[in-house]
């Protein structure tokens, strides 16, 4: 995986996408189906375009995650 690491472990992707489901909003929850997709291994390209944002968004997301 490149660029920064997701380093908080309190969820795992399986809790990211159930908090997903349950999130106040959708961008909320794409933001975090996400997070998900790269702590499976997906590269972050592809996740970022599988959630409908560009990698530096999804970058930026995983400052604020941490």
């Amino acid at each position: 995986m490149s660029g920064i690491a997701i380093t908080r472990t309190d969820l795992s992707a399986e809790g990211l996408r159930a908090a997903a489901s349950k999130a106040p909003s959708i961008p909320a929850a794409r933001r975090m189906l996400a997070l998900a997709l790269v702590l499976e291994g997906a590269d972050r390209t592809t996740a970022a375009r599988a959630c409908g944002m560009d990698r530096q968004t999804l970058r930026d997301w995983v400052h604020r995650y941490n």
